[in-house]
């Protein structure tokens, strides 16, 4: 009959003095953080989705008057129905989201695991490569647009050879390759986690692999891509966020004009915004489901599966 482990008398108890006034300590260290998310964020959030169900008037003495509607969803139907310029671009962004995420985590990657490598220089080469996030806020961008320093000269001429394309499939492909400058400037950060894990990455493994007869491929296969696979994933997540919120965003431009147009309101504008939050949410999901590691059990399961094969 098996018998019971001694406790450690060192292990603490859930409800100790010690681990409640740890705790207390982390939440006071939290609180300033959370009285700003909760009165800037989520105070703003929860408003923002009334008024998508109400009809907002802004001005005259009362400043702010909110009307019930007969039909509360009245706004997110009108965004369907008679914002033509809504379901094109939010269907041109999907896609463009899906082109610009492999090309920005695979660029990322590339780079990282270079900037890794026994190179000289290699401070100076991750400044260059972390440079652009500082430098490249919301105006400088648009200026450098303007000045087409944002395009591969080679890669805009392809554009000519996509003229048999649908519309759909032509816009996202054309901004991809007259913008594919500023998509890869847009990697520094990913560049930098994706570095901080492959600095984690015991170098007897590589040796092991090496007296194995293993090749830098299968290397990278079997011990670099598996190891950073958690960071594929925060990149990932943190990519969509910063495409979906850029300066250069066309739904957000289109959201902003359609809030402070007169003959819409700011009621439609919310509408607007909440259906792409909520798209958003669904490509961050999707991403989520795709990137994450598989539970202990489910990798069990599947050696014994091989195994019996």
């Amino acid at each position: 009959m098996a018998t019971k482990a001694p406790k450690n008398p060192h292990d603490k108890h859930p409800l100790s003095k010690r681990v409640l006034r740890e705790w207390l300590h982390g939440y006071l260290f939290l609180l300033p953080w959370i009285f700003g998310v909760s009165v800037f964020f989520v105070y703003a959030m929860v408003r923002s989705l009334i008024f998508s169900f109400t009809d907002v008037q802004i001005g005259g003495e009362a400043g702010l008057t909110i009307t019930a509607l007969a039909n509360p969803w009245q706004n997110y139907i009108d965004v369907f129905t008679t914002e033509v310029n809504f379901p094109i671009t939010l269907g041109s962004f999907a896609l463009s989201l899906v082109l610009q995420l492999p090309i920005i985590i695979s660029f990322s990657l590339i780079i990282a695991l270079l900037l890794n490598s026994k190179i000289k220089a290699r401070g100076l080469f991750r400044m260059i490569f972390f440079l652009p996030v500082i430098i490249a806020t919301g105006p400088v961008m648009n200026m450098l647009t303007a000045q087409g320093v944002a395009s591969v000269p080679m890669m805009a001429d392809m554009t000519s050879l996509l003229g048999a394309l649908p519309q759909f499939l032509l816009d996202p492909l054309t901004d991809l390759f007259n913008n594919l400058i500023v998509i890869l400037w847009n990697a520094g950060i990913q560049i930098l986690i994706f570095l901080s894990g492959l600095q984690k990455v015991s170098k007897t493994l590589y040796e092991a692999a090496k007296i194995d007869g293993a090749s830098g491929w299968e290397s990278f296969w079997k011990i670099t891509l598996p190891i950073v696979k958690p960071m594929i994933l925060l990149n990932s997540i943190y990519t969509v966020v910063t495409l979906a919120t850029g300066g250069t965003n066309e739904i957000i431009e289109l959201i902003y004009t359609v809030t402070n147009a007169p003959t819409k309101g700011y009621e439609y504008g919310m509408a607007m915004s909440w259906i792409y939050t909520l798209i958003i949410g669904v490509i961050l999901v999707i991403v989520f489901l795709l990137f994450k590691e598989k539970s202990d059990k489910k990798v069990v399961y599947e050696k014994r599966r091989v195994t019996l094969r």
